[in-house]
């Protein structure tokens, strides 16, 4: 839930009491939301258009029991098979010839690296058996008038030009391919639509696309996703799900889909699709029998602020064409018989529209309606006004924060979403085999002179061996199997430490006996580490409320408070972030904020108060362990992006670089922008200082600088480039014209490649430390994938390195091998990370203030990972 969703809720939640069920009158001073824009063609929900303001019809007000009988609802998977199938709406509008491919790789680098020990890996490609063939490809543009947003209109209007086109076509809603020129460059036609209205539709040749230009593989793309609908499947969102294989979870109320995510791309060598399994969780009541639910859970004065605060910014699937929309308020005085204005001029009411437009005639006339505001690319399509959604019609999809928190939620359904890697070759190969098996498909891919192979595609990678690790007083190493270190480390000297001398340790009355074991175990745990804990100062609170704390903060903060620990009974967001606000901002100083819950098992007490005083000496400063780095004087930078959740539009972004050749100390910086941007243009300020700190810690500046950048796109890769190296680059300049070797890596954790281990003994995760330069890289990219960590559930990521800027001087088996070190020196868990723990520590910086501190913190804590 956002801070804007938050705060809308209260707000309104104080203006309404005594609230009726669902279908009954709406809160007292609730005004109506304006009702502007224009109505919409089959493809979607009503807007309503500068409609006055109406009277809403006398509320009836049944008991709840006999209500909910009036508005049965099916389960959300069966009803879903009855509905229409949404088209595909493609995300690029551009015309085949705009697409323009830049190369971040010089043609004389080889990017593949020879370290570490061959591997047999297995992919989630597979290779295109035949390119498309034909005379030429010609694109078409198509135009309809009057201006029609229906993709299923458009698509039946096409199908009825069917003898000028012919059979064999692709149309993405605005440009049409065809494998031949009409013997027209202009074909226009009258169209009669079923309603007895006539559409003109004028199709005229832009462009001839040779056989051979990379974006045919765009075009085969968007055909190889149509036959997704041959196989019975539906697009939600950007991929397709098969709601005929669902399965249920009814412990929790919630239905899976299970669905694949795909693309076809030009990789080093060849032409690949790549396919992952994916799934889509909705919650199997409509979201009026969820309404009617807390309707009967919370007391009536409470009603709508309770539905408010948990459906507010919520996404919801509108069952008869499977969109997906963002639940921006509730219009609990508008209900299915008010009526709105179309695009003609005519009123309409809604109930009315929806039995006519997708023959699902509402039930409940006094339920609210839901609101949802446009956004750009509906803003793109036309759509200017609200859009209203019938609770009824709409299903609630994802996973709650409350639902998040609860183990037994996650650990049912990850037996459905996390899948194995033996079960998802099996679903891969099982996929393709029913795709090459289907008429439909066969027909079409046929027409086009495409196919694919059955066989996953299987290539070489390399497994990097296991890094030598140390502390103050012992090296050791792992098991490659897990690279997770904790026995090695049990009880050992850490590399550097701080004493708790003077520190303060804030608890409610009720968690004292709770302190207590926790202080008497700290001093235990972190006497062996080298780290001494004196007495704290003690502050008992006669409430856990947030107030107590932030009054107590101020009060036991000193100049020379060292670091504050505080117990609290629970996970309440509003004392967390009062309490970090205080302590990183007015009285900088480090904290540790601890749920007496975690504490409360003494069988787990040691393994955590170890853990916790781990991250104690990283706050003070001190360093864990560590691993050998060959190069020396580089410094290392982290930078990852989070949104704000309480100031809308602006994106706070977590900037960390090393300080030493060890890469264990890091100093941190934060910058902000606006409208969600992930660019930023505030790195020169935090590049100069940076330079400035590692020069007055080392007395001298660094040879090289790497900056690991996360949170980036495909699509912004080239905004990185123009916008951000340049600043990386200007700052170091005038700081030192000296320090010419640059490096800038993308680091791309969301992707849809999947690598397996291949051998006799079948199908399993690869090793942490496996890496693919090959086959499935792309070809204007200086790229690599890297699996660094063991997953104990499901099918491991690899993430994606994209090294955009390079003049360090290094070869690619320096920066693989340096990545893959770098993974090893976070101190947040004792073995490796998914990413290198710059990027992480750049993550925890930028969510610490993006969810809860809201503003810089103190320049006195950007040596220490208080962030932790």
């Amino acid at each position: 839930m956002t801070g804007r969703a938050r705060g809308r809720a209260r707000g309104r939640g104080r203006a309404q009491q005594n609230a009726p069920p669902p279908g009954g009158a709406p809160p007292p001073q609730q005004s109506a939301p304006q009702a502007v824009g224009r109505g919409r063609a089959r493809g979607g929900p009503p807007p309503a258009q500068s409609a006055p303001q109406q009277q809403a019809p006398a509320p009836r007000q049944p008991p709840p029991q006999q209500q909910r009988q009036q508005a049965p609802v099916a389960a959300v998977a069966d009803q879903m098979q009855k509905m229409n199938v949404q088209e595909e709406r493609p995300r690029q509008r551009r015309g085949i010839g705009e697409f323009k491919t830049r190369s971040f790789k010089d043609p004389a680098t080889d990017k593949k690296g020879t370290s570490g020990e061959p591997v047999q890996i297995l992919t989630n490609y597979f290779k295109v058996d035949k390119m498309p063939r034909f005379e030429g490809l010609h694109q078409y543009v198509v135009a309809f008038d009057p201006d029609i947003q229906s993709q299923k209109l458009k698509g039946f209007l096409l199908f009825s030009m069917q003898d000028v086109i012919g059979e064999v076509k692709v149309f993405d809603g605005m440009s049409l391919f065809l494998p031949r020129k009409l013997a027209e460059p202009v074909v226009e036609r009258c169209v009669e639509t079923r309603d007895g209205s006539s559409i003109k539709v004028k199709i005229t040749h832009t462009n001839e696309v040779p056989v051979n230009s990379p974006q045919v593989v765009q075009l085969m793309g968007i055909l190889f996703r149509r036959q997704l609908r041959h196989l019975n499947m539906q697009l939600v969102g950007r991929h397709y799900f098969n709601p005929s294989r669902k399965i249920d979870v009814p412990a929790h109320k919630m239905v899976v889909w299970p669905g694949f995510e795909t693309n076809i791309l030009q990789h080093e060598s060849e032409v690949l699709l790549c396919a992952n399994t994916t799934s889509k969780i909705l919650n199997s009541q409509s979201v009026l029998e969820w309404m009617y639910e807390i309707h009967r859970q919370v007391p009536k004065d409470r009603f709508y602020e309770t539905v408010s605060k948990k459906l507010v910014g919520q996404i919801v699937l509108t069952r008869y064409n499977n969109k997906t929309y963002t639940v921006d308020d509730i219009a609990w005085d508008k209900h299915p018989t008010d009526t709105f204005e179309k695009a003609d001029g005519s009123r309409i009411s809604y109930k009315e529209y929806y039995t006519t437009a997708y023959e699902q005639a509402p039930k409940d006339d006094q339920q609210p309606l839901l609101l949802s505001r446009p956004k750009d690319k509906d803003r793109k399509r036309g759509v200017s006004g609200n859009i209203y959604l019938l609770p009824e019609f709409c299903s609630i999809t994802g996973l709650s924060e409350e639902m998040r928190a609860n183990f037994q939620v996650m650990k049912d359904l990850a037996q459905h979403t996390r899948i194995g890697p033996a079960q998802k070759v099996d679903i891969l190969k099982n996929f393709m085999k029913d795709l090459n098996s289907n008429p439909e498909s066969k027909k079409e891919l046929s027409n086009w002179n495409m196919s694919f192979s059955s066989e996953l595609l299987r290539l070489n990678g390399r497994k990097l061996p296991t890094q030598p690790m140390y502390q103050r007083d012992q090296k050791f190493t792992y098991q490659p199997g897990n690279a997770d270190w904790q026995k090695e480390t049990r009880g050992k000297l850490l590399i550097s430490t701080f004493n708790m001398q003077k520190w303060v340790l804030i608890f409610s009355q009720r968690d004292e006996k709770v302190a207590q074991d926790f202080l008497r175990t700290l001093k235990t745990v972190a006497s062996p580490m080298g780290m001494r804990v004196a007495d704290p100062q003690l502050c008992r609170l006669q409430s856990d409320q947030p107030r107590q704390y932030i009054q107590s903060l101020k009060e036991q903060i000193k100049p020379d408070t060292e670091i504050v620990v505080c117990i609290v009974p629970n996970n309440r967001k509003d004392r967390y972030d009062a309490i970090k606000k205080i302590t990183c901002v007015e009285n900088p100083v480090p904290s540790q904020v601890v749920v007496s819950r975690t504490l409360s098992k003494q069988q787990m007490l040691m393994s955590v108060c170890t853990k916790i005083a781990i991250q104690l000496n990283c706050k003070l400063g001190g360093e864990v362990w560590a691993t050998e780095i060959p190069v020396k004087k580089l410094m290392v930078i982290g930078f990852d992006v989070y949104h704000d959740s309480m100031n809308k539009g602006q994106s706070i972004g977590g900037f960390i670089a090393s300080t030493n050749d060890s890469l264990t100390r890091y100093y941190s910086r934060i910058t902000k922008q606006r409208s969600h941007n992930e660019i930023c243009s505030q790195l020169k300020i935090c590049m100069t200082g940076a330079l400035k700190k590692y020069r007055e810690v080392n007395g001298h500046d660094p040879d090289r600088i790497i900056v690991y950048r996360d949170g980036v796109g495909d699509g912004q890769i080239y905004d990185v480039k123009d916008h951000e190296v340049p600043q990386f680059k200007a700052a170091i300049q005038e700081f030192n014209p000296n320090i010419t070797k640059f490096s800038m890596i993308i680091v791309k954790k969301r992707v849809s490649t999947r690598l397996f281990a291949h051998s006799r003994g079948g199908i399993s995760n690869p090793m942490p430390g496996t890496i693919v330069d090959s086959a499935v890289t792309r070809p204007e990219f200086y790229d690599f994938f890297l699996c660094s960590q063991t997953v104990r559930q499901g099918t491991v990521t690899p993430v994606n390195y994209n090294i955009i800027e390079d003049s360090s001087g290094l070869k690619p088996d320096h920066l693989q091998k340096l990545t893959y070190k770098l993974c090893h020196l976070y101190y947040n868990w004792p073995g490796t990370i998914k990413v290198p723990a710059p990027c992480q520590y750049a993550h925890k910086l930028a969510f610490l203030v993006g969810q809860s501190v809201h503003t810089d913190p103190a320049l006195e804590l950007s040596d220490r990972l208080y962030y932790l």
